[in-house]
């Protein structure tokens, strides 16, 4: 039986009411008195429910469509406005005791290379990013609780914020690590992470428990769960997502909605960021074996209706997605991309001899050549790391959103942390186009007095002074 409030995970996520949401979407697809409606309701930005959500996906009128993708890109503009947030994934350890059938990090994959960084290498490692110019990391590592356990992670973490290197410094460490208990949340919330990121791969239990057939994660309810106990642990901003690609989508993108749903009324905030990636080839993955791959246009489409849904929640792409496709969704409602990722165990300090990747990535551009990309198509890269700073974070973050008032912290944040990329690590044409593109958008700061301080701040951080933030 559906419960929103359950904490047992076939409860919060049940099959029966997901099977019947999309029975009634199909149903309604071409219901234009239901779907106009529910973009009116979309107008208020206040979210939508998971079957209101479904019916639009499914939508066949193509003008109720076109004015869809005009809401998500309004609602993108007026809580994100055209900021970008830039990260890298850092790959600690790919060992791994499960038997994920679509991630060649598998415990049966004897031929790709098996890698831990020790901290020294942790170390040139997070010296690459940072002459790179990032500021935010997310860390992975595959599953082993002998070869990869806490400990490790949390004296990575340590040595990761306690590295700094010319104007360099990693101010928000993220962690994709697999579900864990709660005083290990605890542990990592006490470590200072910024966001917890867990994704579902699929919500379908059946389909799940085949592609997870060995190993912790095969267990459907300790890994569905895993976001209530982060939360017990006291970390309030937790990312979801699934790999689109493994399961039928529909039925991913009704199940992800609905643990949204479950987290907003059981801990009164929902996931701070949501990820969509698309199953991609990798060392012993070929992904056309799955055959529930979806099309870009279906892609995007999802991104749209995922941004009216869920307004206020940050949409990531990676670098999984090709340049073309990342532009396509960036004004759908995309809030949050990597640039210059590496997803082999040591790649940034030194090119791999042996492939350790978890996937292929389609986006090869330099981080240089993203921000330079980005500045061209108008959008602010953005380093900010303030909001985990202050401590605005979870609900305290959220209010700040939808009251509106975020924008005076973000734009100028945003603003004065591209000016210090583009004092320290851009290349001529991107330092020329970013300075170009802060003088434009200054005057989009609300505040006045905000405004003042930021110009002070701008000509400091050009006379050498760093690390300001609103």
């Amino acid at each position: 039986m559906y419960n929103v409030k359950s904490m047992v995970a076939t409860e919060f996520i049940d099959d029966a009411e997901i099977k019947e949401t999309l029975q009634y979407a199909q149903d309604n697809k071409n219901n234009r008195e239901l779907i106009a409606g529910i973009l009116e309701k979309a107008e208020q930005c206040k979210g939508l429910s998971h079957r209101e959500a479904m019916v639009l996906l499914d939508c066949e009128l193509n003008d109720l469509t076109e004015r869809m993708y005009d809401l998500a890109r309004r609602i993108k503009q007026r809580f994100y406005g055209n900021r970008i947030v830039m990260f890298a994934p850092l790959y600690l350890s790919n060992y791994c005791v499960n038997g994920c059938r679509y991630c060649p990090y598998h415990g049966q994959n004897k031929h790709i290379a098996r890698k831990q960084l020790s901290q020294e290498e942790i170390v040139k490692e997070v010296v690459a990013l940072q002459d790179m110019g990032h500021k935010r990391l997310a860390l992975e590592t595959g599953e082993d609780p002998v070869r990869c356990p806490i400990d490790y992670v949390l004296e990575s973490i340590n040595t990761i914020y306690n590295i700094k290197h010319k104007n360099g410094a990693i101010r928000r460490v993220n962690v994709n690590i697999a579900a864990t208990t709660v005083d290990n949340y605890r542990k990592l919330k006490n470590a200072g992470i910024g966001t917890y990121i867990l994704f579902q791969e699929t919500y379908n239990k059946e389909a799940y428990e085949y592609l997870h057939p060995t190993g912790p994660k095969s267990n459907y309810a300790y890994h569905t769960e895993a976001m209530d106990r982060a939360m017990e642990g006291g970390i309030d901003d937790v990312g979801c997502g699934v790999l689109f690609g493994l399961n039928l989508y529909k039925y991913d993108f009704v199940g992800l909605l609905m643990h949204a749903e479950h987290l907003e009324a059981v801990h009164n905030c929902g996931p701070h960021t949501i990820s969509v990636p698309r199953i991609r080839c990798a060392d012993d993955i070929d992904p056309d074996e799955f055959n529930n791959g979806i099309s870009d246009e279906i892609f995007q489409k999802i991104v749209a209706v995922l941004r009216i849904a869920v307004p206020y929640t940050g949409l990531i792409i990676s670098t999984r997605e090709s340049q073309k496709t990342r532009e396509k969704v960036l004004g759908l409602g995309v809030s949050q991309i990597s640039g210059g990722s590496r997803t082999s165990v040591g790649g940034y300090a030194e090119e791999e001899e042996e492939n350790s990747a978890q996937f292929e990535v389609s986006d090869t551009r330099t981080l240089d050549q993203v921000v330079n990309w980005l500045l061209t198509m108008g959008y602010i890269p953005s380093f900010c790391t303030a909001c985990y700073r202050e401590g605005r974070t979870g609900d305290r973050f959220m209010r700040l959103v939808k009251s509106g008032q975020i924008a005076n912290c973000c734009q100028p944040n945003a603003l004065m942390t591209l000016k210090e990329y583009l004092e320290d690590y851009a290349s001529p044409d991107t330092k020329a186009k970013g300075e170009a593109l802060i003088q434009r958008e200054i005057s989009n700061i609300p505040s006045e007095k905000v405004r003042a301080i930021v110009e002070k701040h701008l000509v400091e951080l050009h006379n050498g002074m760093r690390d300001f933030r609103i």
